[in-house]
Order: structure tokens, then sequence, then C-alpha cells
């Protein structure tokens, strides 16, 4: 797939060695893909539609291995990573956007200075002992100047005391935690980063019915002089921690679209024996679309392997190929709904599922909106001489 001609990329180039194949799941636990497809074939609707949140799934995964690329606290696999949440995003993209967030919060666990959480707690954590997920789409936004942070920090003796509401978070529910953001000062310049324990139910409220990820647990958060002890402090400034962690947000979020993507070619090639000869006549066949998920793929294991968050042409690069791996989900989904027509629009069916898991990974944080934003400003910056 080409960069979008608007937007300029480094002159990194792919390794032929590092391709995933069709996959993306090379060298993954067979235990892992054994999970992913026997539990989730058959769950996946019912994740979907009528929000069933599959946690023994995950600690199933979790057991097989499929957070232990994040235990190396200075130096986590990120190409494991992202083969993890492909390897499960290709049978269900709720349960991928699932390890996506616990993989998210994971990273959070192991920044902090405290040992209670980047020892005791991530090492549950990583055998899904315990869960929890992410609060950062405000933030990241913020940051971006897309809106304003929505909570906001006090300090007090021993910690802070924090107010404000959060409208959509998921992976989380009472006595789990996230990891947030707020606000510091009157001047509202500094951030702090730190684990949101939700261990009172009245935290939470409910959210409006999704059209579909109905399984992923996802709630608003509402805080009223909430205190946050300095344990449970990750970052203060949280800026440097926020940068650094960037890249592995956004590499693990193309593996949620590769597993997408792989799911609809698998879809397509499931119709191929009865409808190929009238399939022919599409745009977007399964082999097209496979030669482009090669690339894709290609592209993000070659920026799994060199982190480099700081460089303007690495992350133009990772902005570019989160953009383009959600516009190839968008392509590859509504061509396997083509390709299997009426049986791919049963409601239970995988095609038009995955259809509403590639929007979700077009409008998530950060959007294609979002990325083309940034996008276009870092473009605009001058580089230093």
């Amino acid at each position: 797939m080409l960069p979008h001609p608007s937007h300029p990329v480094s002159d990194r180039q792919p390794e032929a060695a590092s391709t995933t194949g069709n996959t993306g799941c090379e060298g993954l636990s067979g235990r892992i893909e054994q999970i992913a497809r026997t539990r989730l074939g058959s769950l996946a609707s019912t994740i979907d539609q009528d929000g069933y949140y599959p946690l023994d799934v995950l600690e199933e995964l979790a057991q097989a291995g499929l957070f232990a690329p994040l235990a190396n606290r200075d130096a986590p696999d990120l190409v494991q990573a992202v083969r993890g949440v492909t390897a499960v995003s290709r049978w269900c993209g709720s349960t991928g956007f699932l390890v996506w967030c616990h993989m998210a919060c994971a990273l959070y666990l192991a920044a902090a200075p405290d040992a209670s959480l980047n020892t005791d707690l991530l090492a549950q954590h990583l055998m899904g002992a315990r869960f929890g997920g992410t609060a950062l789409s405000n933030p990241i936004k913020a940051q971006a100047g897309i809106e304003k942070i929505a909570l906001h920090a006090t300090r007090v003796a021993g910690g802070y005391l924090v107010d404000g509401t959060l409208p959509w978070v998921s992976h989380i529910a009472p006595g789990q935690y996230c990891g947030a953001v707020a606000s510091l000062g009157d001047a509202r310049t500094e951030q702090v980063l730190f684990l949101l324990r939700l261990d009172r139910p009245e935290l939470l409220f409910k959210c409006p019915h999704f059209s579909g990820m109905e399984g992923t647990s996802t709630w608003g958060i509402r805080l009223q002089a909430h205190f946050v002890p300095e344990q449970d402090v990750i970052a203060a400034p949280a800026a440097p921690l926020l940068q650094k962690i960037k890249a592995p947000f956004l590499l693990l979020q193309c593996g949620m679209a590769a597993g997408i993507i792989q799911g609809a070619i698998d879809s397509m090639h499931e119709v191929e024996g009865v409808l190929g000869h009238v399939n022919q006549y599409l745009h977007d066949r399964p082999d097209t679309l496979a030669a482009e998920l090669k690339t894709l793929e290609e592209r993000v294991i070659l920026l799994a392997r060199t982190p480099a968050p700081q460089e303007r042409d690495y992350l133009l690069d990772l902005l570019d190929i989160r953009a383009h791996g959600a516009e190839l989900a968008l392509r590859a989904t509504q061509s396997a709904l083509l390709h299997q027509g009426a049986r791919g629009y049963l409601s239970n069916a995988a095609p038009q599922r995955r259809v509403r898991e590639a929007q979700f990974v077009a409008i998530v944080t950060p959007a294609i909106k979002h990325l083309r934003y940034e996008m276009a400003r870092l473009a605009q910056e001058e580089v230093p001489v």
C-alpha cells in the first residue's frame, strides 16, 4: 500500500526477512493461535452484539503467553506483541481491542516508579490475574490540540484529588483499573499520569448502546474529589512518558487492523469455490488484499524493531502506517461482504461484523482524521539543520 501522497514519509525500507506472511503471527505460540481460533471463532458474535465481556478468554490467552512480550520493562518485544494483537483480532476485533487496552495499560505499569505497580501488579496483569485498560483517548487528543483535557488534579498531602468526567473508557469494570491523565494547577499546563483504581461502583456510569463492540466493557468515569495516592502516580509530568509510549500505542493498534484485514481475506476464500466465477469481477480481490497486507505488516514490523519516537521521520512513518492500516481494513471488510453476498449480511455473519470492527479502527483514538491532522502538522515543521 502506498503512502498518502500529501504526507511524506522517511526513506526507511521494509526488510524482506521481516515479513510475517498473511497471518502476521509467525513465531507466535501455537497455543495462542489455537485459543483465538477455537474460543473466539464461536464467541465473536456474542461478544460483538450481546455484550459478553470475554475475561475468561483473555485469561487463557494470558496464561498461554500473549502478554509475555511486555514482561521486559526496559525493552518490550513489540514485534511479538503486535503479532499477538493480530492473531486475536483475526477472529474477533472486540477482543483484539481488549488485548490492545491490556497491553497499553501494561506499558503504563512498567513505567511506574513504585514496585507495587511495576513489579507486583504488572506480573498479575501480564498473567491475566488482574485486568485494566486505558483512559488516554482524551489526553492524546488534548496533546494534539483537538480537545481540552477532561480531568483535573489538585495536589494534597500524600497524593492528588481528581475531578472530571470521561465518557468512554474500555476494558474496565468495578474492581479493575486504568491509566489516566489529569491536568495540574491553575494554569493546567502540566499533567500527571496515574493508575485509577475503580474500587467503587459509583465511579462508573453506563454508555449508550453501540452498533457493535459491545463486549469491550466500555464505561463512563465520573470523579469528584477522588483521592489518588502518591504510590499510584506513574509520571508527573506526564508528557515525556506519553511521548515515549506513543510508538507502541500506535503499533499495537496496527495489529488490530492487520488481524481484521486477514479475517476479511479468510471470509473471501471461504466462498471462492462457489462464488469465484462471479466474484472475479469485484475490485479488491483476496490476492490483491493479501499482497497489500503483507506490505503493511512489513512496514509495521520494521517500525516495531527500531522504535525511535523522537525522530520526526519515524513518527511520520508511524502515523502514516496507522492511518493506512485503518483505510485498508475499511476496504478489505467491505470487499469481504460483497464477496459473500447475502450470507455475509446475516446478523451473526463475520463479514458484516468486521465492517463495523474496521469502522471502529478508523474512528478510535487516534482516528484517521486525527492522524492526518498530526501528519500535516509534522510535515510543515522545519527540520533543524
